[in-house]
């Protein structure tokens, strides 16, 4: 088929994409031939399998985005863009007949090895209906493998979720002590300053408490010096304190004066 088609950017990205798929599938194919264990050629049956599956999607979107612009190109175009998705139709079509006569060997061979000593029919005698119900049934197991498969990815996304969620409780906790390790760290400093303050207080007190002492002391050695030696003019007299002066004379009366 040509490749010289004029086609729009979504269209060249969707062609490119189906033939990257017809290379794998033939390359799948041809491996099968090599392959000799049958877990190995259910493995590879299945993988095929998918690939023609996302081809036969990737066919359906050309074709969707092929009738989207149908209106913008010529009738030339037009009809050559669609022989360009027949003939993808047509090269899935062998893909997929290939896979059935490889599903048909591939039965055989299993059938060979669970009953090598009964005789049974060729699975190439089989009618169209069994060889249908077969692939279906291949099919079945392949969709209830990918469904266990969503079910371990979303049991996997719940416990991811419920960890976040752990992480985030923890996070806010975290904030919560170390918001209560500021405010006590807070409250420690404020209660550093105030004793510091009190201790500047009382060394006050002290310092006033020890001079009041101190003067008290130094009344006291007056008192005692001016009541031991009365008449040392060196020691001003403490005033309220004087001794009563010795030379004064009292009046006195005479009773019988007069008579």
């Amino acid at each position: 088929m040509a490749s010289d088609v004029p086609m729009s950017p979504e269209l060249e990205q969707v062609d490119g994409e189906i033939q990257d798929i017809f290379r794998a599938l033939q390359n799948g194919f041809q491996k099968m031939d090599k392959i000799k264990d049958s877990n190995r050629q259910s493995k590879q049956l299945e993988d095929l399998t998918g690939k023609m599956r996302e081809c036969k999607r990737l066919i359906e979107e050309f074709d969707r985005i092929l009738k989207d612009e149908e209106k913008k190109n010529s009738p030339d175009v037009n009809k050559q863009l669609n022989d360009k998705k027949q003939f993808m139709i047509k090269e899935l079509n062998s893909y997929i007949t290939l896979r059935k006569t490889d599903v048909l060997l591939h039965f055989n061979s299993l059938r060979s090895k669970m009953y090598p000593l009964q005789p049974f029919e060729p699975m190439a005698e089989m009618s169209n209906q069994e060889l249908i119900n077969a692939g279906r049934k291949q099919m079945d197991q392949t969709d209830q493998a990918i469904e266990r498969s969503k079910m371990v990815v979303a049991q996997t996304v719940e416990v991811g979720a419920q960890t976040a969620a752990t992480l985030t409780q923890q996070t806010e906790q975290m904030k919560r002590i170390g918001n209560e390790l500021d405010s006590v760290h807070f409250s420690l400093k404020k209660a550093s300053q105030m004793v510091k303050e009190i201790g500047r207080q009382v060394a006050t007190d002290k310092c006033i408490m020890a001079f009041l002492f101190l003067i008290v002391c130094g009344v006291i050695a007056i008192i005692v010096v001016k009541i031991v030696n009365p008449h040392n003019k060196s020691i001003r007299d403490i005033p309220g304190l004087a001794p009563p002066a010795m030379n004064r004379k009292l009046l006195s009366i005479d009773p019988f004066g007069g008579l």
